[in-house]
């Protein structure tokens, strides 16, 4: 059986570049309303450029954190084409909500 983790990973791998999601759609997709713990997931990544954990943020747009540092998470998502303006990133243009994909 996986761990939430793993379920976490999972989910992110199919996140396409360029896109971003939240620590809550991951959570809501996996049935759980532990936002925190999919923050810890992320932090806990192994393979943090394999399992882009950079493409997760916080529900309102701004960045959140990234165990390689918040310079490279901006770094990494600017390279994808992700605008990034106050620290923030537009949802609307760049979310990707997980909808379609089974865990």
């Amino acid at each position: 059986m996986k761990t939430f983790n793993q379920k976490c990973y999972n989910l992110l791998k199919k996140i396409p570049e360029g896109k971003v999601t939240t620590y809550k759609a991951i959570a809501k997709k996996l049935k759980s309303n532990a936002y925190r713990t999919v923050g810890n997931a992320m932090n806990k990544n192994p393979s943090p450029i394999k399992v882009p954990c950079h493409r997760v943020i916080n529900s309102n747009g701004s960045l959140g954190g990234y165990s390689l540092g918040i310079k490279k998470k901006i770094k990494l998502l600017k390279k994808e084409g992700i605008e990034i303006k106050n620290r923030k990133i537009d949802l609307k243009r760049f979310g990707y909500f997980l909808s379609s994909f089974l865990v």
